[in-house]
């Protein structure tokens, strides 16, 4: 009896040890797609964008069409007419060991995701790399015979890597793909993903350590707290409205027939967006970052304030039509910089008209933090990323906590879905990225 005992934890740990292994397998190679995505898009980006700006901008018009047209075609003659549907499909595919995410995933979203963006689609390459990553998983899992037991945990642990290369948090990375992705915890889940976030940590400290933004954050005081809780509130309302928008752009253009009306309506009526609100074109970065470059705490610009409320409706707007258009991305980034126009505008107009020394950049990053949380129904997850997008990020923690929980739970409890678990919508065959 003994020996069988022995024999069996023998096993168990054998299995543990592939486990580790393949798991640290997927995140190195799922390192190298999320690096590579990340940073050719972001070249290729600026450089479109400073050319077109420098030349002729009214071409900023068309641009979205360009990349959208490209990937119709390419879905069309090259994936074979295969739709891409989004962080769903990793649901779908963990709901049932039968069903696989297709390696054609891992090309067709990267591709996709980088047309999108390069071209002007007012998203980013999150939701992109999360599925392309999600793949590798899921890729492992099926072709290797000591990992069949481990579906959830391989396809976390590709998700683990993508996300803590995309933001610089190993940790952000590791609490979405249990909040968001896997949404249970359990000791092989735990194996798995430790042993991803520590080479992706890895990974990014040595090779990839510069953050999203190099502004660095100021001390927070707690008469601040009262205001980001109003922030934060104002973030969920806000980030229901981009639910609410996204969910209405996929079914008006998914009614739509003709393919050359519905790329073209969703894709000019973005561009006509950014010729006017160049901060909108792609991820809208570059954009947060010079206006968070003019922005300070004692020193107010109100020719920020009116621009800035349009980004602050527009933005998501712009990405809703991005997406229903057929163009490549979800919600990750315009959650991120459309709280942060919210956090700017925010703190600039108490700062003027309320007389308050908010830190502009602290509530960028809580209004970031806000609009994340309550898109996703995230809190954690969005606590460390947005942490993790400037120098000592984490002198934030406790008010983007605070953030991050109370958007999320009135987010929540107005509408219980978001734009990855709407259930009645999901089920079509254009489910939201």
């Amino acid at each position: 009896m003994q020996g069988n005992t022995a024999y069996r934890k023998k096993i168990i740990r054998s299995s543990y040890v592939k486990l580790i292994g393949i798991s640290i397998i997927v995140s190195i190679i799922c390192c190298l797609i999320s690096y590579t995505l990340k940073h050719l898009t972001g070249q290729v980006q600026e450089y479109l964008f400073g050319e077109i700006i420098a030349t002729e901008n009214k071409l900023l018009i068309f641009l979205p069409s360009v990349g959208i047209t490209a990937i119709y075609f390419l879905r069309k003659y090259f994936f074979q007419n295969r739709k891409n549907k989004g962080i769903k499909e990793i649901y779908t595919t963990l709901e049932t060991r039968k069903d696989h995410l297709p390696f054609f995933k891992i090309p067709s979203h990267c591709i996709n995701g980088f047309l999108t963006v390069i071209f002007g689609g007012s998203t980013g390459v999150e939701v992109s790399t999360v599925v392309a990553t999600a793949t590798v998983g899921n890729q492992a899992y099926k072709h290797l015979h000591s990992a069949w037991a481990y579906k959830t945990e391989l396809i976390c642990a590709g998700i683990i890597a993508g996300v803590t290369v995309l933001f610089g948090s190993a940790l952000g990375g590791f609490l979405f793909a249990f909040e968001v992705i896997a949404r249970k915890y359990n000791k092989t889940l735990l194996i798995s993903g430790i042993s991803s976030m520590i080479v992706a940590h890895l990974f990014v400290h040595f090779y990839d350590s510069s953050p999203l933004f190099t502004f660095k954050v100021q001390d927070w005081r707690w008469q601040s707290i009262p205001f980001a809780v109003i922030l934060s509130l104002i973030g969920g309302i806000f980030a229901l409205y981009f639910t609410k928008i996204v969910i209405y752009a996929k079914t008006f253009f998914g009614g739509i027939n003709n393919n050359f009306i519905r790329v073209n309506l969703g894709a000019i009526t973005v561009g006509v967006f950014i010729f006017f609100l160049p901060a909108l074109y792609g991820d809208s970065y570059h954009g947060l970052g010079k206006i968070l470059e003019c922005s300070s705490y004692d020193i107010v610009n109100l020719a920020y304030l009116i621009p800035l409320v349009l980004l602050i409706f527009i933005k998501p707007l712009a990405a809703s039509l991005t997406l229903g258009a057929g163009g490549d991305g979800g919600v990750f980034a315009p959650s991120i910089v459309t709280g942060a126009f919210l956090g700017v505008f925010f703190a600039q107009f108490c700062n003027h008209y309320l007389g308050t020394h908010l830190v502009v950049i602290n509530f960028a990053l809580f209004g970031a933090a806000a609009m994340l949380s309550a898109a996703i129904h995230a809190p954690l997850t969005a606590m460390f990323i947005i942490s993790s997008i400037v120098p000592s990020g984490y002198l934030l923690l406790f008010p983007l906590f605070i953030s991050s929980v109370i958007s999320k739970i009135l987010a929540k409890k107005i509408y219980p879905y978001n734009v990855y678990t709407y259930k009645e919508f999901s089920s079509s065959p254009n489910a939201i990225n």
